[in-house]
């Protein structure tokens, strides 16, 4: 890899011929470490697109396996009706509790 005319750092540009070797390195040591991020961006993206596809498989597996809706357990009754069927007055024979006769 060549190096930039130009480094960039903090905000300042520095002429990389005008670095150390040491400094040099170092930039080097950084472009390719920077390739190394980008390969794994890559790697990460493609990873993705595959457990997406993975998903979106389970999914249709799932939907499937489903029993037909003719043999679904019976659904839960409305709310409404159950509200309703509570409301309505108890037979007034199981609401009166028989009273006891006083003795004097």
């Amino acid at each position: 890899m060549s190096l930039p005319q130009y480094v960039t750092v903090n905000g300042t540009n520095y002429a990389t011929e005008k670095l150390s070797d040491t400094a040099r390195e170092q930039v080097a040591n950084l472009q390719i470490v920077d390739e190394e991020i980008r390969k794994l961006q890559n790697l990460l993206g493609i990873a993705q697109t595959a457990r997406n596809v993975y998903i979106a498989d389970l999914l249709k597996a799932l939907e499937a396996a489903k029993p037909a809706k003719a043999e679904k357990a019976p659904a839960k009754p409305d709310a409404k009706a159950v509200k309703e069927e509570a409301a309505e007055p108890a037979p007034a024979a199981a609401t009166k509790k028989p009273r006891a006769k006083k003795t004097v």
